[in-house]
This record gives C-alpha cells, sequence and structure tokens, in this order.
C-alpha cells in the first residue's frame, strides 16, 4: 500500500536526535494511520485539516494501537498523549514552520515545541536502508 515516511532529525543544544514515521491512509478507519518509529508497534489514528490560522496542515492524533506479532490491543491514553500538531510555509520567512503540543486528559501538557524544518523529497529507490521500518504492520 501507498505509504509517506517521515524521518526527523532534531538539532537542540548539546543533542540530535531522530524520530521516524511511516503513515499510510486506512480506507476502513477513513483516516491517517502513522505507526511510530522504525519498529512499528504503535499505531496512532490521526486526523488531518486545514489550519485556518496558518493556511497549513492541522494533525491531531486519537485512538492508539499496540501490536506485537499477532497480539494488537488498544493502548490505554492514560499512559500516552495526544499530539495536536500545526504545519505550514511561512512566506515572510521563507521557511517551513511547525508547532507541537501533546497533552494527556489526566497529566496535562506533556511537552511541546516550535520551529523550523527542511523538506527533503527521496523517492523509494534512494530511502537509505536505516530509516525503513523493520517489519511491515498490515492492520490498521
Amino acid at each position: 500500500r501507498e505509504t509517506v515516511t517521515w524521518i526527523r532529525n532534531f538539532r537542540c543544544p548539546n543533542k540530535h536526535r531522530r524520530f521516524d514515521a511511516t503513515m499510510i491512509f486506512s480506507k476502513d478507519r477513513k483516516r491517517i494511520i502513522d505507526y511510530l518509529g522504525t519498529q512499528p508497534h504503535l499505531a496512532v489514528d490521526i486526523d488531518i485539516a486545514v489550519d485556518a490560522a496558518t493556511g497549513g496542515f492541522r494533525l491531531r492524533s486519537g485512538g492508539q494501537r499496540f501490536y506485537v506479532g499477532r497480539l494488537g490491543f488498544s493502548f490505554p491514553m492514560l499512559f500516552s498523549g495526544y499530539a495536536d500538531v500545526r504545519e505550514w510555509f511561512d512566506d515572510d520567512d521563507q521557511q517551513f514552520k511547525i508547532e507541537v503540543m501533546v497533552t494527556n486528559p489526566f497529566w496535562g501538557k506533556l511537552f511541546g515545541y516550535r520551529g523550523s524544518f527542511d523538506i527533503d523529497y527521496i523517492c523509494p529507490e534512494r530511502l537509505p536502508v536505516h530509516v525503513m521500518p523493520v517489519w511491515t504492520e498490515m492492520r490498521d
């Protein structure tokens, strides 16, 4: 099935981090499913809309499922968070911008960040092996 893989490299003071994810569109769920990491145990429902404030995307996470082998279950949100992500292109700065806020109904704000990013589009044949998922989860 068609996928979009996001390879995110974060540059912070004294640190460099990477976070990868692979997205598919689920016809059954009628939404995007985001498989987090290169070992896609966690599948997250994503609702996407146009962000009226920026003209860009607004992605909001919803239900989450955890998969290991044949075992699959809904991930308890007490131990996770809901993401609210805004991404857009700023014409004045000529940069892509992002704002992320992750919250939990019980614990409150877990973390968030604002920043800018660059994009490189790479055809599937040129993807580095180290960013490919270790396996492909066929369940939504």
